[in-house]
């Protein structure tokens, strides 16, 4: 069996194609732990993680990913938005990723990676775009804006849950908006603005309104994030990284919640490796 993130031969999807002069920069190495996913690295991690890469504020960066799904951009723009968030100001991510650049019959490179100048860049988060658990109750108490959830349905209708998170459900009083909506089926491919637009006509956002984006572990969510952001051009919407892995944990409050027997089937679910 081959290794997490590597084929048959040993091999990373960087080493097997990627695109000349790009640099390597796993996923899991911009997340927390496994236990808290979701949660941001550290000020100096960060920092660390950047300035390896040689990103400085006005450096521009292009998101690369495999182009597999839907959840795979999520990895993508969840990159965006901590590079965003961190102060990088150009910044685009490679709509389709990989997939479409093959499908082009564009070149890849099994280069070693460059070498770069590390920068000494160091990040200050924006508070504009990273909501905090106390952001998120001090919103559901003053019912200020909306609060999207952007899991697939099971999840906000606590039918299932991320193995992290204690308790299945929602944020009390959240919507939701399942990311995949802005894909075509089996695609991981954004759709183009004006078909962006209809999907969010269709689901009745209002960009005029404050929004917190959030999932699992701040993943799906992202891609949320990225569309009423970056596409729709909403003023005031933020991401809250930890997601219902840290509101769940934390007791907040919540809509959907399955009585205490479906909990204990799902608990059972996850020790026979069926969750």
């Amino acid at each position: 069996m081959a290794p997490e993130g590597k084929d048959e031969a040993g091999r990373t999807p960087y080493e097997t194609g990627h695109i000349a002069g790009s640099l390597p920069a796993p996923y899991p190495s911009g997340r927390g732990p496994s236990d808290n996913p979701g949660a941001l690295p550290s000020p100096a991690a960060l920092a660390a993680r950047v300035q390896s890469l040689g990103i400085a504020p006005d450096t521009p960066v292009v998101v690369v990913y495999a182009g597999i799904d839907a959840t795979d951009f999520g990895a993508a723009a969840r990159v965006y938005w901590t590079l965003k968030a961190a102060g990088v100001k150009d910044l685009a991510i490679l709509n389709g990723g990989i997939r479409a650049w093959r499908a082009a019959n564009l070149p890849l490179s099994t280069d070693p990676a460059p070498t770069v100048a590390r920068s000494s860049f160091a990040p200050q988060l924006d508070p504009r775009l990273v909501a905090t658990r106390d952001d998120v109750q001090q919103a559901l108490q003053s019912k200020s804006g909306v609060l999207l959830d952007a899991r697939p349905a099971r999840f906000f209708r606590g039918e299932t849950r991320h193995v992290a998170a204690p308790t299945p459900g929602t944020i009390a009083g959240a919507r939701n908006v399942d990311n995949a909506l802005w894909f075509a089926p089996d695609s991981g491919a954004l759709l183009d603005a004006a078909a962006v637009q209809k999907v969010a006509a269709a689901q009745g956002i209002d960009t005029a309104q404050p929004t917190v984006s959030f999932c699992n572990t701040g993943h799906w969510a992202a891609t949320n994030w990225f569309v009423l952001s970056e596409v729709l051009g909403q003023k005031d919407v933020s991401l809250y990284p930890e997601s219902m892995v840290d509101w769940s944990r934390q007791g907040g409050a919540m809509d959907n919640v399955p009585s205490r027997l479906y909990q204990f089937w799902l608990q059972l679910k996850e020790a026979t490796g069926n969750l």
